[in-house]
């Protein structure tokens, strides 16, 4: 499940310049809500293969529609619009919170506890987005309107984790992660044609180039990714699992280093050190490693 989780991030991680270059070709809310109508279909077409579709028992609709609204609608919506209002230095260092605001929710709402050396992780994590981030920026804006739309953003998503485990027990998250998308972009798609009616007509204004990169984003990263993902939150727990979201900062760097070669600083690279470290003890993993070798030991 861990390298399951580590693939998740490396493709999340090389499909950041993928959505920037989608974002800027046409009105981003509308082609948010076509690449996760993309994804929903494909989920469901992967699972109905595995013979794993079924309609939803009527108690499992609330938490459906509700992680509808926070993983997909709040979330995307928030971000793309605030991705135009800030800085992405800031943005990076908001998005970075991301696992200890999980494990203050996991704590408070699911009663999980996580141990002091996943605290510990943590904080690992944290300071090693901020010294990817800060010092891959010319400067960091003030805090402003964006700033809170990419922190409603990042909640959204915590808060919709919480309600993937409590509804794993009894459907699939897999599943959940088709209804959620399928719900989600159509409410994407009405909030487009409410905001920007002429948004929908800006498809046939996009190079060849869009296509095949938007496929690629909604089939890999999106579906395949975001199934993947929750699947793992409902086996392993949102806490364990959010540790590795601070591992796609770290792959997005090396992307691009490698793609559009980029420079990496010293601070950077010990930035890379403070996140996989944060990553080994917020995970459990280093826990796991230590009581093996001490049982190995005995």
């Amino acid at each position: 499940m861990y390298i399951i989780l580590i693939l998740v991030m490396f493709v999340w991680g090389m499909n950041l310049p993928a959505v920037k270059y989608l974002t800027a070709q046409m009105d981003p809310v509308m082609m948010t809500a076509l690449r996760i109508f993309l994804a929903s279909l494909t989920v469901f077409f992967i699972l109905s293969m595995l013979k794993l579709v079924r309609y939803p028992k009527i108690k499992e609709w609330p938490y459906i529609v509700g992680g509808a609204l926070l993983n997909v609608v709040i979330h995307h919506y928030f971000l793309s619009v605030g991705l135009t209002m800030t800085s992405g230095t800031n943005a990076g260092l908001i998005m970075g919170t991301g696992p200890i605001l999980t494990a203050i929710f996991s704590l408070v709402l699911l009663r999980i506890h996580p141990s002091k050396l996943q605290w510990f992780g943590f904080l690992l994590g944290v300071i090693g987005v901020w010294s990817t981030v800060i010092t891959g920026s010319d400067q960091t804006s003030t805090i402003s309107l964006g700033d809170s739309f990419v922190l409603i953003a990042i909640v959204s998503q915590v808060l919709s984790f919480i309600i993937i485990k409590k509804v794993s027990k009894t459907l699939d998250p897999r599943l959940l992660t088709a209804y959620m998308f399928l719900i989600g972009s159509s409410l994407l798609f009405a909030i487009s044609l409410v905001k920007n009616p002429g948004s929908i007509y800006s498809f046939q204004f996009v190079p060849s180039l869009f296509w095949p990169i938007l496929f690629a984003s909604g089939i890999m990263a999106t579906a395949i990714g975001h199934m993947l993902y929750n699947y793992s939150v409902g086996y392993v727990g949102p806490a364990k699992t959010s540790a590795f979201m601070n591992l796609s900062t770290l792959f997005s760097i090396l992307g691009a280093v490698f793609f559009l070669g980029e420079q990496v600083s010293i601070i950077q690279l010990i930035g890379l050190v403070f996140i996989v470290s944060g990553v080994l003890f917020g995970s459990g993993a280093a826990e796991v490693l230590w009581q093996n070798k001490k049982s190995h030991q005995n």
